[in-house]
């Protein structure tokens, strides 16, 4: 199965770093972000844009060197050579799908009241939904049909709100819908798997 895990920050974040050891060890195929300059020169569009690029092995892995945010990160250098899931030579690898399986992160959560959904409060600079939309419709073009990836998000406990007097996540017309959160302590929340209960002092 190919699967893609986010690289976590040092610190505020559920750490990854046993989630794609453990991964490739048994066998996944493991691609991580990559963050490029948008080929698609436009005001309308984003001037970078994501994709996922994939792990070698457990050294290749282990050899990636921190950015300025202390998360590993891809050598621009090595990104010709590699798998690549939305461009590349090697973008059309697998018959089966172009990805089973996101893990994304996430600054907040909550669930929503009304729908029972998982809303998702990211950084702010719309890679994850922005690549998510183009990897659907590459997915259509190459024949996957309506055969979506499941997308979950991982969280630190801390990061959930769990009563309206919390606070709300704001969502927007792109923002993607999560198939499920898993929280640091263990917890797997699925859409519809939580009711929220109104705070007694309202």
């Amino acid at each position: 199965r190919r699967v893609s895990i986010f690289l976590s920050m040092p610190t505020g974040e559920v750490q990854t770093d046993a989630i794609v050891r453990h991964a490739i060890d048994s066998g996944k195929e493991v691609f991580v972000p990559y963050l490029h300059r948008n080929p698609l020169q436009s005001p309308d569009l984003p001037a970078r844009v994501m994709d996922m690029v994939r792990l070698r092995d457990l050294a290749d892995y282990q050899s990636l060197k921190p950015d300025r945010w202390g998360i590993p990160s891809i050598d621009p250098a090595t990104v010709h050579e590699r798998q690549r899931i939305l461009g590349g030579p090697d973008a059309h690898h697998s018959d089966r799908a172009l990805l089973d399986l996101i893990l994304v992160p996430g600054v907040a959560f909550d669930i929503s009241p009304e729908t029972g959904e998982i809303r998702r409060l990211g950084h702010g600079k719309g890679f994850y939904d922005y690549f998510i939309n183009r990897l659907k419709a590459k997915a259509a073009s190459l024949g996957f049909g309506e055969s979506p990836v499941m997308l979950y998000a991982l969280a630190l406990s801390e990061q959930l709100l769990r009563t309206p007097s919390e606070g709300e996540v704001p969502v927007g017309p792109y923002d993607q819908r999560l198939d499920g959160l898993i929280l640091g302590n263990g917890e797997v929340i699925e859409p519809g798997s939580v009711t929220h209960s109104k705070d007694s002092n309202m």
